[in-house]
């Protein structure tokens, strides 16, 4: 059973709102340590001695050990439940849209969402946001193809795959992207938000 688990994360970043839905998934408790990425509060020394790296999420757990990425943290707290697979292949299907989503989604349409949401939509990014563009259309051609057959992104059944890929989709659009021609893909973020333990990107805890 996991518990005393201690969080550091941004409520309004995709990668942090993963944490959130597995752990409501899969009842685990934790403590939330909310971080503002803007005001430097990464970038500080107490901080990078928890993660040289110097971003969130990141879990700390009982014994002091850390562990920082997103989807490192998702496979650990998914860790012998359905969520991860439940054989060798199953588990590396899981494995296969996490590295998806980390090199083929999250790139463009979080990078997106992140220049106009947290930037304000600066005049010197509107060339790097427009080049955000292919990427992220390119990545939700290629989850459209697998959703319009399938109910779930890996195995067809709900897993840390549709986590990791819902994160940042439902709130595509806060980057520019339009999901009208993407039918499976909506009907896939409902399906989502329909399951009893699902919980809402809580952006009222984000400090000023």
């Amino acid at each position: 059973m996991l518990n005393n688990l201690q969080f550091y994360g941004d409520s309004i970043s995709g990668n942090c709102y993963k944490l959130q839905l597995v752990c409501s998934e899969l009842d685990i408790d934790y403590t939330w340590h909310e971080v503002n990425i803007l005001s430097g509060a990464t970038q500080t020394e107490e901080f990078l001695k928890l993660n040289p790296n110097g971003k969130v999420p990141l879990m700390i757990l009982p014994d002091g050990r850390c562990l920082p990425e997103s989807n490192a943290i998702l496979s650990y707290l998914a860790d012998g439940s359905s969520l991860r697979g439940s054989d060798r292949y199953s588990r590396a299907s899981v494995l296969q849209w996490l590295f998806f989503e980390q090199y083929s989604h999250e790139p463009y349409i979080a990078t997106a969402r992140f220049i106009v949401k947290y930037l304000g939509s600066p005049v010197e990014r509107q060339t790097d946001l427009e080049g955000k563009r292919p990427g992220g259309y390119k990545a939700l051609d290629v989850m459209e193809l697998k959703l319009s057959s399938d109910h779930f992104i890996a195995n067809n059944e709900f897993s840390i795959a549709d986590i990791a890929l819902y994160a940042y989709t439902h709130v595509a659009h806060e980057g520019g992207f339009d999901l009208t021609a993407y039918p499976a893909v909506r009907e896939w973020l409902a399906r989502i938000e329909t399951r009893p333990r699902y919980v809402a990107m809580r952006a009222a805890l984000r400090q000023a």
